[in-house]
């Protein structure tokens, strides 16, 4: 599908009554890998609105940033960035689970994907999903999963997805 690895560029028109940064509602979207300088462009605030998350200081962003970092192609964060206005409006990650079944087959497993609520109807989320699914795939893994609520079943529907089993979880904190 194209090219992929670290940086593809779309244009998007925006949908009757999307939000977009430009005023023309056409916008220039970045799609590529979480880069350090990030923080700044505020990579946190999205996230905000997915799930409980504090602010993270310089240091705490730096050191997790280079821990994932250290992981190489098993775990990728993607971002959109908007061109206008250099902020990071979406984002997803994916990290690749090795496994024993299937000939020592791989595992791709997408979390985390949000959309600025300013932003969304653009079509972003999917963009992000397609980009995590594309980096799966060209490692060679013979699926991708994730967990969603109900509220986002329609939506990953048509990214390809579909619903098998369910899911459990036991948290600890």
């Amino acid at each position: 599908m194209g090219t992929h690895p670290c940086v593809q560029f779309f244009k998007l028109k925006a949908a009757i009554g999307g939000k977009s940064s430009n005023p023309n509602g056409e916008g220039k979207f970045q799609v590529r890998k979480l880069e350090i300088s990030d923080q700044s462009k505020g990579f946190i605030e999205p996230l905000q609105q997915l799930s409980v998350c504090d602010s993270v200081s310089n240091k705490e962003f730096e050191e997790r940033f280079q821990e994932l970092s250290s992981y190489g192609d098993d775990h990728l964060i993607c971002v959109i960035e908007d061109d206008l206005s250099g902020k990071i409006i979406a984002s997803g990650s994916i990290f690749i689970e090795k496994k024993f079944l299937r000939n020592c087959g791989k595992v791709g497993h997408i979390e985390d994907v949000v959309v600025d609520a300013n932003e969304r109807r653009l079509q972003l989320g999917k963009r992000v999903v397609e980009f995590l699914t594309e980096h799966a795939h060209g490692l060679g893994c013979y699926k991708v999963i994730l967990d969603c609520g109900l509220e986002n079943k329609a939506f990953y529907e048509k990214c390809g997805f579909k619903q098998k089993e369910i899911q459990m979880v036991k948290y600890f904190i």
